[in-house]
């Protein structure tokens, strides 16, 4: 893999998030109450709200607009119907977040 630095890890408040912007769309970068940090679309398919304000929980976010809930590390939304959002892989390397470029430039963003 090609990892992208994208920020320090410290930049993001736990049990929040940050956007990134690519040529695709946006990726939501989210940091979880156990300091994991997962990467995926930040427009959820129904409604198209911004999952990066939405609350994270556990390894889950809702979004602001409706109530949907995505796990994060699959993208799957709960319930019947519930659609999915696109994951990116990412990891932590000496406090640094980084996201995999080519996966990014290959991957459909928000």
């Amino acid at each position: 893999m090609n990892w992208l630095d994208i920020g320090a890890l410290d930049d993001i408040p736990r049990r929040g998030a940050r956007v990134v912007k690519t040529a695709h769309g946006c990726v939501a970068i989210f940091r979880t109450g156990d300091d994991r940090v997962f990467a995926i679309d930040d427009r959820c398919p129904h409604k198209g709200g911004p999952l990066s304000e939405g609350i994270v929980h556990g390894h889950m976010v809702t979004c602001p607009l409706h109530n949907r809930v995505f796990a994060l590390e699959t993208g799957l939304a709960q319930g019947a119907d519930a659609g999915a959002v696109t994951t990116y892989p990412a990891r932590i390397e000496g406090g640094r977040i980084l996201l995999d470029a080519r996966r990014l430039l290959r991957g459909r963003a928000a």
